[in-house]
């Protein structure tokens, strides 16, 4: 298992492209992290949503419902939105801005307008949140979800440790397709074998078997064996972390 708290789109072999987050417990604040991560070294990114989400605090956006190239942008520049300039054109290198439809009631993002294919090629990396959960640590997932775009490069799937140890019913998003999954009932106990079950079966199913698996939250563990356990019973190579914000 490897353990980081910097550095994750390397950690997570994150490669030029569309990347899909998804998962429950921190896709939000991964998508943030691992943008600024990859615009200050120096990548061009877009950040968005195949669901829904709310905006990313801090991060541009053009506040309209058209076709949205969105603004990139860097800390500390000026930027007015319209501007035509190199930098608000996404040719700049190092900026990062996000897309999306905004439901003015709800206040969250939608997916661009324009397919993400077509933004991928003017931007190195495009992120984008595609599942939901929420707000739970863990989720199994319904037959329509994750919603994975066409072409995508990477997939990053996000598991949230401080769901570990708990009933099945209060930490689970869709609890009975979790509970078919592994054979338990909501009252059960979301060991870190039953997570680690639910998540082979669903990595087999929607053929996600080269997704990159985060364990988030780690600092949550009551009993940091638990995170060992669940990468022994996955079977495969995780990434630890404790995303904060």
């Amino acid at each position: 298992m490897e353990t980081v708290s910097g550095n994750l789109a390397s950690a997570l072999r994150i490669e030029p492209g569309i990347t899909a987050i998804i998962g429950s417990g921190g896709k939000s604040t991964l998508l943030k992290t691992m943008g600024l991560e990859l615009m200050r070294a120096g990548g061009r990114v877009l950040l968005c949503t195949t669901t829904h989400m709310f905006p990313v605090a801090g991060v541009p956006w053009d506040g309209s419902s058209r076709r949205l190239d969105a603004a990139p942008w860097k800390p500390g520049a000026l930027h007015t939105p319209g501007c035509t300039c190199e930098a608000c054109a996404g040719l700049a290198r190092g900026s990062i801005c996000q897309a999306g439809v905004l439901d003015p009631e709800t206040g969250k993002l939608s997916a661009p307008a324009e397919p993400l294919g077509e933004l991928a090629q003017r931007f190195d990396y495009v992120l984008a949140e595609a599942d939901g959960s929420k707000r739970l640590p863990l989720k199994a997932h319904a037959a329509w979800e994750p919603v994975i775009p066409a072409a995508t490069a990477n997939v990053v799937w996000v598991v949230g440790a401080s769901g570990l140890g708990k009933p099945v019913a209060e930490v689970v998003h869709r609890p009975e397709i979790f509970c078919e999954h592994c054979g338990c009932e909501p009252t059960d106990t979301a060991t870190p074998g039953r997570v680690a079950q639910v998540l082979n079966a669903e990595m087999q199913a929607l053929g996600l078997c080269t997704a990159r698996v985060m364990l988030n939250q780690v600092d949550t563990l009551s009993d940091p064996t638990m995170a060992d356990r669940f990468e022994t019973d996955l079977d495969r190579p995780i990434v630890a972390t404790s995303l904060q914000g």
